[in-house]
């Protein structure tokens, strides 16, 4: 949706963004739930000092992730963006209730697949719907919300969680409460408007004509409208295969889509949430304190996306943002070989909360804003759904392989690796991606095209 001689009003289309961020709230909640309680719920479900089972709770949210990822495309081009978030939430609602009520491992780890095909169909849907409701001028604004309400899930997690230890069952609580926002969600998008892009492709001219004058308003529905005829429909009846995003036409923008998710994994920054606690315990600090500073520092940087998303634009915070992560690994590498101990605290837990802060700068929310607009439309659901794919499998490894690698090969090294993936993410960026900001999603589609 393009910017014409004055801008389309922001007020109309940002209730329906709110209602789309209900899910990365519960994506960041949902990954931050199991880590208080999970002492607590191995002793009730009787698997106390079983790593593997206690590992597999977290895991197997990871793995219907990885399975939801997988269908989230096909499912947001059948039955549109709209429903596609009523059928995310609703094993969100039916998994939270299992865990809720598991009596023993086998329940809970039912519940948490079951959550995780919810979390895995959910976020490449919200980014596709918000960069194709939102008017270009605050597209990248509205494209930050997602990765703030991400942080307001994990902190919401660590703040329910807090009286796990002190009131008996409360874990259960803690999962119930899950369920509330999940059912908000499902109810919310009766009333929400469907995306006009996906109603154009599906040849509802009209239909999209009407969803535009919501977003839009009237006086800028029928240029919208324009905008829209001039890239290909693509035909309605022609079903996209994952071969065809590898070596079709638009191969290249999918190989830069889905390198971003790689290389936002590979920076090693869920190694580095992972790793938080120990080095904050090294430091004296509490692990509840330790959480709610690395929130803090996430929550912070996500405030400074939002301001700058639409100022700078997406490629500058990009190349700041790893560039900033790798500069706080030297801190790391260079505290893992101080002689002192205070000064070697110190750098470590400085660097290890500049690279949280440069991350929500922009390697954390730009990825998932910057996709949906450089992927056509003919493609861009199940682009989306094959780079979240890549984000997975390289999220599972990471959390996999950590603390064997940081054993291997030491903090020095394994901090010098990521260093050096941040940087080649700097070269990657620098030489691959395209600047979106204040365009609308046919002017860049038309821009890319150009370039093939």
């Amino acid at each position: 949706m393009d910017q014409y001689p004055a801008s389309p009003p922001w007020k109309l289309s940002l209730p329906y963004v709110l209602v789309a961020t209900v899910v990365p709230f519960l994506f960041g909640y949902h990954l931050g739930v199991v880590n208080e309680p999970l002492e607590t719920i191995s002793i009730d479900l009787g698997f106390q000092g079983n790593t593997l089972q206690e590992g597999l709770v977290v895991s197997t949210c990871l793995a219907g992730a990885f399975v939801g990822s997988l269908i989230s495309g096909w499912i947001a081009d059948e039955v549109g963006r709209r429903r596609a978030f009523q059928l995310c939430a609703l094993p969100m609602l039916i998994g939270g209730a299992t865990c809720a009520t598991a009596k023993n491992l086998t329940g809970m780890l039912l519940g948490r697949i079951l959550v995780g095909i919810g979390l895995g169909v959910g976020p490449p849907v919200v980014s596709l719907y918000v960069i194709e409701i939102s008017p270009a001028h605050v597209r990248g604004t509205y494209g930050s919300f997602i990765q703030i309400a991400t942080c307001l899930g994990l902190m919401g997690a660590l703040l329910v969680g807090i009286p796990v230890r002190s009131i008996s069952g409360w874990w259960r609580i803690c999962f119930w409460i899950s369920t509330i926002p999940a059912a908000l969600l499902a109810l919310s998008m009766v009333f929400c408007v469907e995306s006009p892009n996906w109603l154009y492709k599906q040849g509802r001219h009209s239909e999209a004509e009407t969803a535009l004058e919501r977003l839009l308003g009237i006086p800028h529905a029928k240029a919208a409208m324009v905008e829209l005829s001039k890239t290909d429909r693509g035909d309605e009846g022609d079903t996209i295969k994952f071969v065809e995003l590898l070596f079709g036409r638009h191969s290249r923008v999918v190989f830069i889509g889905s390198t971003l998710f790689a290389l936002q994994q590979l920076s090693g920054i869920n190694a580095v949430f992972y790793f938080s606690s120990t080095v904050f315990r090294r430091a004296g600090v509490s692990s509840n304190l330790a959480n709610v500073s690395v929130g803090i520092a996430n929550l912070i940087g996500s405030i400074i996306a939002l301001a700058l998303m639409d100022k700078l634009g997406r490629k500058a915070l990009l190349l700041w943002s790893f560039f900033g992560m790798a500069v706080s690994t030297v801190f790391q590498v260079l505290a893992a070989s101080s002689v002192s101990n205070t000064i070697g605290l110190y750098m470590s837990v400085g660097g290890m909360m500049m690279f949280v802060l440069m991350f929500a700068v922009g390697a954390g929310p730009v990825p998932g804003l910057l996709l949906p607009e450089i992927f056509p439309t003919r493609i861009r659901a199940k682009a989306m759904a094959f780079s979240m794919s890549v984000h997975w499998v390289l999220n599972f490894l990471v959390g996999l392989l950590f603390l064997r690698l940081l054993d291997a090969m030491g903090p020095q090294l394994l901090y010098s690796m990521f260093g050096t993936f941040c940087m080649l993410a700097v070269v990657f960026v620098k030489r691959n991606v395209l600047e979106t900001k204040g365009k609308s999603l046919q002017e860049i589609e038309i821009a890319l095209l150009s370039q093939e």
